[in-house]
């Protein structure tokens, strides 16, 4: 069903697109040789190139440049053999130049698409309008001082993939899952860390609503959105302003906004502004880019599995469910990590206990996927003990816990707590006689019909083995001697 929101002239269709900026992975910036790095002294990593001295030249960097393209190929989208950089001019302090130098009417990259899997397991294409290079522009700091506002230039000239959607988006959480899944690809392709909170990826929201079926009526850009759920709570705020502006009779202007995740709202920050405004021209002190098509192909075949392609392989390999290759995909290192567990074993088995027993202890521990409560090597070993009935999957979780708190590995343990699985048929048919003896009442009533007693028999046989009895054995024993 259509997401919707309710007004009081009856339903709203919310129409969302997303232009994200994305720091691009490299040592040194878009045209200059100065540090790339995140942090440092403010002001530490500024050329003159950076800083806009008169007379420097921007240099092309190759691997930003190299970047661009895996990610337009990780896009499904068409790669522009021929691109070219434009200046984009505005005032702004941390801009010292007075002009950006970014792509505008050739960008390097073209139309694409990302595909995003909805909460009721369904994919939607979202179209990827452009790819193109920008530099970024410094940092203004206006809380550092009581009368000043500070400059830091660490950022500017850092190189930027701003990646353009289609209005493909129709909801909150279709924009949540579209950064998702932008950021995965990303990640996977090692172009971008989709480091948010430290800025390195980040979102301009378009937001319009209209009555379904209508065409699209004004739009309103929501700015430099440093969060997924931010990018969805500002999605769900501004489309319910702008209703209440149709409503009253009033007209929604095309502005830049701000979100306020304190309020909950969004708040005006400037009339927006269109192409001409900008006055952008082609950037005299750089060529036009031209890429070689064997260059071009070089890239898309040194190209990493992507996550869809991996999930896709996962399930055919592995046998495991859609559902759980996608969570073991969601993340590259907990994809490495399960398909070193699952090689030449139980895909679903190991499946299983990554996504069960793993992972909880990864939230218990706190400890990451970098830094392994229990390592893949050790939880496939534990993962074999189980396969040769060495263990059962009962003693296999006291075993697993016990590796979590002491790092030794699972045989160890076995032979140390004396767990090893019992499967001597005359020890379990003696356990059995015992129960059914100490129940007799209770075999009374499972012969008079009450069949749901059988599983209370077999827990009873299994506790007094202390959990090591083999299951299929204890079932079968206890079976025959029902009978």
């Amino acid at each position: 069903m259509a997401y919707t929101l309710a007004g009081r002239s009856g339903a709203w269709e919310v129409v969302v697109g997303l232009e994200v900026h994305a720091q691009v992975i490299s040592v040194s910036k878009l045209f200059s040789g100065a540090s790339a790095a995140y942090g440092g002294e403010p002001n530490a990593h500024v050329s003159f190139v950076d800083a806009g001295f008169p007379g420097m030249l921007p240099v092309i960097n190759q691997e930003c440049v190299a970047q661009a393209v895996r990610t337009g190929l990780g896009l499904k989208a068409q790669i522009n053999l021929f691109s070219r950089f434009d200046r984009k001019n505005y005032f702004y302090a941390d801009l010292p130049n007075g002009y950006q130098i970014s792509q505008f009417a050739h960008p390097i990259v073209g139309k694409g698409i990302v595909e995003i899997e909805l909460a009721d397991g369904t994919l939607k294409p979202i179209g990827i309008t452009r790819l193109h290079l920008e530099q970024d522009a410094g940092k203004s700091m206006h809380d550092q001082h009581p009368t000043k506002s500070i400059i830091d230039l660490n950022r500017a000239g850092v190189a930027l993939m701003e990646i353009v959607s289609e209005p493909d988006i129709r909801s909150p959480e279709e924009a949540g899952a579209y950064l998702r899944k932008l950021r995965q690809i990303l990640r996977y392709l090692g172009t971008c860390d989709g480091n948010m909170e430290e800025g390195s990826l980040r979102a301009d929201v378009n937001v319009s609503v209209r009555k379904p079926g209508e065409a699209f009526r004004t739009r309103c850009e929501i700015k430099n959105v440093n969060s997924i759920r931010f990018v969805m709570h500002a999605v769900e705020a501004e489309a319910l302003r702008q209703i209440e502006i149709w409503e009253d009779g009033g007209e929604v202007e095309q502005e830049t906004r701000l979100y306020d995740p304190a309020r909950g709202e969004t708040r005006s920050m400037r009339s927006k502004e269109d192409a001409h405004d900008y006055r952008y021209f082609p950037d005299p002190d750089l060529l036009p880019l031209v890429l070689e098509e064997d260059w071009v192909a070089a890239l898309k075949r040194g190209l990493p599995e992507l996550p869809d392609e991996k999930r896709a392989r996962f399930c055919a390999e592995y046998g495991i469910p859609f559902y759980d290759a996608g969570v073991l995909v969601a993340e590259q290192e907990v994809a490495d990590f399960y398909e070193e567990v699952a090689r030449g074993r139980d895909g679903k088995l190991a499946a299983n206990w990554v996504t069960g027993d793993f992972f909880a202890a990864m939230n218990r521990t706190g400890k990451s996927i970098a830094d392994p409560p229990v390592s893949a090597a050790a939880l496939g070993a534990l993962l074999d003990l189980i396969t040769d009935k060495t263990i059962n999957g009962r003693i296999a979780k006291d075993v697993f816990e016990e590796m979590v708190e002491t790092g030794k590995p699972p045989a160890e343990i076995v032979v140390e707590k004396g767990l090893r699985q019992v499967t001597d048929t005359g020890a379990i048919d003696a356990a059995v006689t015992r129960v059914l003896a100490a129940n007799a009442d209770k075999v009374a009533e499972y012969k008079a019909g009450k069949d749901k007693l059988f599983g209370f028999f077999v827990g009873q046989v299994m506790k007094a083995m202390q959990g090591k009895g083999n299951p299929a054995l204890v079932n079968e024993a206890v079976k025959k001697q029902l009978g």
